[in-house]
């Protein structure tokens, strides 16, 4: 007999949904995390009187009690939701390019149209046709691909079938002119980590669909919050976690999985694992070569390791009206151009990189302590001019970096940099150490079509060996935390077989 039904490598939001779900099912289920925290990139930390969110921006997929999104349904099949308290936010977003644009976005599809209609007036017309258009694509996509209809046609679906694998820049230089135009309707862009060149379509309008009908929220007690009420959960239905406990290896034997064995010399037995960890940890660190299959080292090959950030969480004196933060999520763009943007991205300076602000305490005023509020400033970084910096500079261009961002930061919230009162820095190598990811990726591989479900099998390819989260499917809280959830069905399905 084996020591347990399941192991899932990794606490972050895929594993934590994939133990929880398979311990409220009776399964025999332990959760390994190398970190002493549970969570992942959802998580926090202290610095000072403030307790800072590391990750989450806004959550998407939750929806409201009369119009529930996907997400919730997940959370209340796990029987988190109503632990949990949600804060809604009232905007999508406010974008800014100093002296040339400034807008805000409501949450709402008729608001939204009419803000953009009234900045944008030449282009009316093409604005209310663009919101029509995602709005009718993104539901075939829909019954198409996420419900995965059996009768699925070209006759049934035809913009599903034309726009599936068209790329998010062609769209929207089919209905638009103005380059302002477009870079605020395509800002979402960097949660995904491509730029719209690249990006799909399906991608693109994914994110304003779900974000306008069922509206961005924010936690109270941050992401951390979700991350221990999920453990919570599955210790109360008799799983297992252990922290500061790595897996060194995966335990395989006749094409099956058999186990892991720990940084500690145990070694644990079981029908099935889940590993929450990175393919390129899971099958190249964890395992032997040739106990992993041709076919999955030429798939990782043609893929790319995504991008990471440069944060820098600030904690300030004063509530965020004194610095002239009215949204929670600002965008502050530096050019027009997404492409030039991703190009800086790979660049180790931050003169010249756009960046966002999330200033929590503008949705949610009990975030921080009384009088105080904390933001999140971050910009996408490789990891590789990082890692080739030498170690006797790092700490020089760090600091150089932040001054760079808050001296920018300073040109639209002025005063800013006077009422800072605490801060760290996370560079992409910082992300490295706390995650345990390649690069320090938090969106897995760069998130092209081809590394898409649409085109990589969600079947494991070693027997009982599955995998969740980012680097196994689209990225984001709602996509990895759904994807937990949809991989320990399939491990009950096999171990019922």
């Amino acid at each position: 007999m084996t020591d347990y039904d399941v192991i899932v490598i990794g606490a972050g939001n895929a594993g934590l949904t994939a133990a929880t779900s398979l311990a409220l099912k009776g399964t025999r289920v332990i959760l390994l995390e190398r970190h002493n925290i549970p969570g992942g990139c959802a998580t926090s930390f202290c610095r000072g009187r403030f307790e800072f969110e590391v990750s989450l921006h806004q959550l998407s997929g939750l929806g409201t009690a009369k119009s529930p999104g996907p997400l919730r349904a997940t959370l209340n099949s796990l029987g988190v939701l109503d632990k949990l308290h949600f804060v809604e936010m009232r905007d999508l977003y406010r974008v800014i390019m100093p002296g040339r644009l400034d807008v805000t976005l409501r949450a709402n599809r008729n608001e939204a149209v009419q803000e953009l209609q009234k900045k944008f007036p030449a282009e009316k017309e093409a604005i209310a046709s663009f919101f029509d258009f995602v709005y009718k694509f993104f539901q075939e996509v829909i019954g198409a691909f996420y419900l995965n209809d059996p009768e699925i046609s070209r006759q049934k679906y035809p913009l599903f079938f034309q726009y599936a694998l068209a790329d998010s820049q062609s769209i929207l230089d089919k209905y638009f002119q103005d380059p302002l135009l477009k870079l605020a309707l395509s800002v979402y862009w960097t949660y995904m980590g491509v730029p719209p060149r690249h990006l799909p379509f399906s991608d693109l309008a994914a994110l304003l669909f779900a974000y306008i009908e069922f509206r961005p929220f924010h936690m109270k007690g941050g992401s951390q919050m979700l991350s221990n009420t999920l453990l919570d959960q599955l210790l109360r239905h008799g799983g297992t976690a252990r922290f500061n406990c790595a897996v060194e290896r995966i335990l395989v034997k006749d094409g099956a999985v058999r186990g892991v064995k720990t940084e500690q010399g145990d070694e644990i037995t079981a029908r099935c694992v889940l590993s929450n960890a990175s393919p390129i940890a899971t099958y190249i660190e964890m395992m032997d070569r040739d106990e992993v299959p041709e076919p999955l080292i030429t798939q990782m090959r043609s893929s790319t390791v995504g991008t990471s950030f440069f944060t820098i969480y600030m904690g300030f004196d004063c509530d965020p009206s004194e610095l002239g933060i009215t949204e929670t999520t600002n965008f502050i763009c530096a050019t027009t151009d997404s492409d030039r943007d991703y190009t800086e991205s790979k660049r180790l300076e931050c003169d010249e990189s756009s960046f966002i602000i999330s200033c929590y305490d503008v949705s949610d005023p009990d975030f921080s302590p009384p009088g105080t509020c904390q933001a999140a400033l971050v910009t996408m970084k490789y990891a590789e001019p990082w890692l080739r910096l030498p170690p006797s500079q790092y700490a020089s261009v760090k600091y150089r970096c932040a001054e760079q961002l808050l001296a920018r930061s300073e040109e639209v919230f002025p005063g800013l940099w006077g009422h800072l009162e605490e801060m760290e820095i996370a560079t992409p190598i910082t992300h490295m150490r706390y995650l345990g990811h390649p690069g320090g990726g938090p969106y897995g591989f760069d998130q092209y079509a081809k590394d898409s479900t649409m085109f990589v099998s969600p079947k494991p390819p070693i027997v009982g060996l599955y995998g969740a989260g980012a680097w196994y499917g689209s990225a984001g809280y709602q996509p990895t935390l759904m994807s937990g959830a949809s991989a320990a069905r399939a491990i009950l399905k096999e171990l019922k077989a």
